[in-house]
């Protein structure tokens, strides 16, 4: 195994992260923290507990999936596409590096860029709610596996993307209207039961149950049918993956 060339891979990019660290960290930040003054004080303040969970606490687990969702999956499209389209992919294709080293130093990075922020805003949500963390150990599987999960999602959309604009197309309006509908400020039992047996079938919902589980002990659904489906949806990034690389699709700029 090329390990200077995963490692070679993966610097590069984590250095690409503190070049715009305004973009990557501090942008990200500042959204979500205004998210906690609307929702959380404003906002919150005016509405009765969840599940015997303040509001604005309640909210936490959604927000931070909210961002770990979107940027795992623009730091790894950004990522793949960006030496597709100025060339340089073909000096990571003739050197002596394997399918899996390469993706393993693109999404490693992505992934490790989503778990730093995932922290700094959890860190930045304690300032402005109370939070208990009542299963630390599941919290920090659910932020490692969503974001190698849909860092692996982006790569696929890096891949897939021909222009700049597609590699926003999933993010803003696929990713964030589902994490928005798949009960980030809301608990779906909350809904009409039409209602909430549509959102059965948005796999955000999945997600953000299992992550709040880890937070308060409540979930909506089942923790074992949130593993499941992430595991499900892991499974197909990496089938994509697989097929991407054993065909070519794409792979050249």
């Amino acid at each position: 195994m090329n390990l200077h060339g995963m490692k070679a891979i993966y610097r590069f990019e984590m250095a690409r992260t503190w070049r715009t660290l305004w973009q990557s960290i501090v942008s990200p930040v500042i959204s979500t923290s205004l998210y906690f003054v609307v929702f959380g004080a404003a906002i919150g303040s005016r509405m009765q507990e969840i599940d015997g969970i303040a509001y604005g606490a309640f909210i936490v687990p959604g927000l931070i999936m909210l961002s770990l969702l979107t940027q795992s999956i623009s730091n790894a499209s950004f990522g793949i596409y960006f030496p597709r389209f100025t060339g340089t992919i073909y000096e990571v294709l003739s050197a002596p590096i394997s399918t899996f080293e390469i993706v393993t130093g693109y999404v490693g990075a992505a992934a490790t860029k989503s778990v730093i922020l995932g922290l700094i805003i959890l860190a930045t949500a304690a300032l402005f709610v109370p939070l208990r963390i009542e299963h630390p150990l599941w919290m920090l599987a659910f932020l490692v596996l969503t974001a190698v999960t849909f860092s692996l999602f982006g790569f696929i959309i890096g891949i897939w993307a021909e222009g700049f604009e597609q590699l926003q197309f999933v993010p803003m309006l696929v990713v964030t209207p589902l994490t928005f509908l798949g009960g980030s400020f809301y608990s779906i039992d909350m809904l009409p039961p039409l209602w909430r047996t549509i959102s059965l079938f948005n796999p955000v919902v999945y997600l953000v149950s299992g992550f709040r589980w880890s937070f308060f002990g409540t979930a909506d659904v089942h923790i074992g049918v949130s593993v499941a489906m992430t595991l499900v949806f892991l499974a197909l990034c990496l089938a994509g993956i697989a097929w991407i690389f054993r065909t070519g699709y794409r792979l050249k700029a």
